[in-house]
C-alpha cells in the first residue's frame, strides 16, 4: 500500500502591488490597513488620546529635526515587496519632493500605543528591526513610558528574524534625544500627551 503524501497548507501572501489593486476595488473601503509581511491587517480605530500622542510627536519630532528631513505621520513605508506598515510618525531623510514612492529607508519610527502594545513590541518591533530602521520609539500610553529601541540586530527566534539589541525606557520627567539629532532633546511629557 502507498503512502500518501502528507503536505501542510500554504498561506497566501499578498504583495504591495496586488495590496494597491485590493484597495482600488474598494476592498478596504471604511477600514484602516497596512500590508505586514504579506497579510493584510486591519487596524483598530484611534481613540483620542492616541490621535492627541500620535499629533504631538509628529510636532515635536518636526522641530527637532528642522530642515532636511521629513516627519511624515501614518505614511507607508516600503518594507520589502511583501510589508507596507504605516506607522503613526516617521523621519526620512530629504523632502517630499525627494520621493517618487513611499520611502525605503526611515531614520526613527514612532508607534503609538494602547491597544496595541504587545503587537508594537513583537511585531512591529522585529518589522522594524529587520527593516534595519535604526531607531523605534513606542509611545507607550498604558504604562506612560516612551519605550526607546536602538541596534537592530539579527535574532531568529523574533517573528521577522530580527530585534533591537538597546531597549531603555523613559518616564516623565526625563528627555531624549534622537540618534540623529543627539543635541535635540525632546520631554517625554510632551509625547506622552
Amino acid at each position: 500500500m502507498a503512502t500518501a503524501e502528507v503536505a501542510e497548507p500554504a498561506r497566501r501572501l499578498w504583495t504591495r502591488e496586488e495590496y494597491y489593486r485590493m484597495a482600488d476595488l474598494g476592498l478596504f473601503h471604511g477600514q484602516r490597513t497596512e500590508l505586514i509581511d504579506g497579510e493584510v491587517v486591519i487596524l483598530s480605530p484611534q481613540k483620542h488620546r492616541h490621535y492627541a500622542a500620535k499629533d504631538m510627536a509628529g510636532e515635536r519630532l518636526k522641530i527637532a529635526f528642522g530642515e532636511g528631513y521629513w516627519v511624515r505621520e501614518q505614511g507607508p513605508l516600503q518594507c520589502g515587496d511583501f510589508s507596507e506598515p504605516q506607522p503613526d510618525v516617521s523621519v526620512v531623510p530629504g523632502t517630499r519632493d525627494d520621493y517618487e514612492d513611499h520611502p525605503t529607508h526611515a531614520i526613527l519610527v514612532v508607534e503609538v500605543s494602547e491597544a496595541t502594545l504587545h503587537y508594537d513590541r513583537t511585531q512591529k518591533a522585529s518589522l522594524y528591526a529587520r527593516s534595519g530602521f535604526p531607531e523605534y520609539w513606542i509611545v507607550n500610553l498604558i504604562d506612560r513610558v516612551l519605550e526607546v529601541h536602538r541596534s537592530p540586530v539579527d535574532d531568529d527566534s523574533q517573528p521577522f528574524g530580527a530585534r533591537y539589541a538597546d531597549v531603555q525606557r523613559f518616564a516623565p520627567g526625563q528627555t531624549v534625544a534622537p540618534l540623529e539629532k543627539p543635541d535635540a532633546a525632546i520631554a517625554v511629557a510632551d509625547l506622552l500627551g
